[in-house]
């Protein structure tokens, strides 16, 4: 049996799949911003500073396949779409809060490493 630290072909295929798809930029953001409710598309634009039409269109549609978000339409005119996240995208809330709650303290000692590298690499 496979040790769970060491995770066995299969494993480690469909956890690098996954990760594929959740780990970027905009898929953190997103559900980030729908863990505090629901919103319109518009809304997420707004909230999410420098998302394309396209990156945001694109991410929901991969979001909403993965089973982590729910798209609802309203069956008014105009047709009004809002996005909410599901119970398995809000399993996801707490290993982003500790990638962010990481990130916060570990900045300043990334910026420093960055520092020292473009130094070092400049003077070489």
């Amino acid at each position: 049996m496979a040790d769970a630290l060491c995770p066995t072909e299969y494993s480690d295929h469909l956890s690098r799949m996954i990760l594929d798809q959740i780990a970027d930029k905009w898929s953190i953001l997103i559900i980030a911003a729908l863990c505090s409710g629901p919103m319109r598309f518009n809304g997420l634009k707004r909230e999410l500073n420098g998302v394309t039409q396209k990156a945001l269109t694109q991410t929901l549609r991969r979001l909403e396949r993965l089973g982590l978000i729910e798209r609802r339409v309203f069956p008014v005119s105009p047709v009004a779409v809002e996005y909410s996240v599901t119970p398995l995208g809000e399993s996801l809330k707490a290993p982003f809060q500790a990638i962010f709650q990481w990130s916060v303290a570990h900045g300043p000692e990334i910026e420093a490493a960055k520092q020292r590298f473009d130094r070092e690499r400049d003077g070489a």
